[in-house]
C-alpha cells in the first residue's frame, strides 16, 4: 500500500520558538520536533486530534527540551536525540550519531550531525518526503549563533545541508527571519531575489503570519551565510580572495554585532 504524505502542523511557542508536529495518517504516529513548550504542544495535539508517539530533540538548550518531562509523562512518547549531548538531555530513550537512521511512519529518518550552535546539534532529514528539520543550525536567511562550536564547525555543518536537494522543505527552530533579512540586505544589497524576499517577509510579519517553512534552494539564493562564494558579498566585505570559511566567519561575526 502506498504511503500517504506526512501531515505537518507548525505553531508558535514561547517568545519566538516554533513547535512542529509531524503525523503519519496510516500508522497514526506523531512526532514533535523539539519540546519548547509542553502546553502549546498539547494544544496543537488537541487541535489536530493526533496522539504523540515520538519527541525528536535537536540539541540540549532549555528552550528546546523543557517540555520533555510533561509530554513524556502524558503520552509515554519515545524521546530521540543527539548521542553526544545525551548526558545533558534528561529523558532520552534513544540517541543517534551522524548518518544513523531510524524509522518513522514507515519512512527512513536520517540524522545529520551539525555542530556549531552546540557541539552535538543534530538535524533530522526525511529524504522520501524531502523534509529537513534544522533546529538552530539553519534559519531562514540566517544560521545559529556559535555558542559552543567554531565558525569552521558551523560552515562545515551548513555545507552538509546545502548538499541536500534544492526542493527540500526546511522547518527551523525560531522565527528570526525579519531580523535576519535586515542583516542580509546589509551585506548583499544588490541581490534582487533577496530584495523581493525582504518585502514579502515584511508583509507576512505585519499580518503576524509565519515566514516558514523555507527550502534549501531558496536559502542558497538569498541567505548570505550560504552564499560566501558570491563575488558581490565578498566585495562588500573586502574579502575577495579569502577562503569560504573565512568569509563565513566574518559574516557570523558581523551578524553578532548587527
Amino acid at each position: 500500500m502506498a504511503l500517504k504524505t506526512l501531515m505537518i502542523e507548525q505553531f508558535p511557542c514561547r517568545q519566538d520558538n516554533f513547535g512542529v508536529l509531524i503525523h503519519d495518517p496510516m500508522t497514526d504516529e506523531t512526532a514533535c520536533i523539539d519540546a519548547p513548550d509542553a502546553e502549546q504542544i498539547e494544544r496543537a495535539l488537541v487541535r489536530t486530534g493526533w496522539k504523540l508517539t515520538h519527541i525528536l530533540i535537536t540539541h540540549h538548550h532549555p528552550d528546546h527540551v523543557e517540555g520533555i518531562p510533561a509530554l513524556k509523562q502524558a503520552h509515554a512518547a519515545e524521546v530521540f536525540g543527539p548521542a553526544t549531548e545525551a548526558d545533558r538531555i534528561a529523558g532520552l530513550d534513544r540517541s543517534f550519531r551522524d548518518s544513523e537512521t531510524f524509522s518513522f511512519g514507515g519512512r527512513e529518518v536520517r540524522v545529520i550531525l551539525t555542530p556549531g550552535h552546540t557541539l552535538g546539534h543534530i538535524c533530522y532529514h526525511i529524504p522520501q518526503e524531502k523534509l529537513l528539520f534544522s533546529g538552530d543550525t539553519l534559519f531562514a536567511l540566517g544560521c545559529g549563533r556559535l555558542y559552543e562550536g567554531t565558525a569552521d564547525d558551523m560552515w562545515a555543518s551548513l555545507q552538509k545541508l546545502m548538499a541536500l536537494p534544492d526542493d527540500t522543505t526546511v522547518y527551523c527552530g525560531h522565527e528570526y527571519t525579519q531580523s535576519n533579512a535586515r542583516f542580509a540586505v546589509s551585506v548583499d544589497p544588490d541581490n534582487s531575489a533577496l530584495a523581493d524576499r525582504f518585502d514579502k517577509i515584511a508583509e507576512l510579519r505585519a499580518s503576524k503570519v509565519a515566514t516558514l517553512p523555507t527550502t534549501i534552494g531558496y536559502e542558497k539564493r538569498t541567505n548570505p551565510f550560504l552564499r560566501v562564494s558570491d563575488a558581490a558579498i565578498r566585495s562588500t566585505l573586502g574579502m575577495e580572495t579569502a577562503s569560504d570559511a573565512a568569509v563565513f566567519a566574518e559574516l557570523r561575526s558581523r551578524k553578532d554585532r548587527f
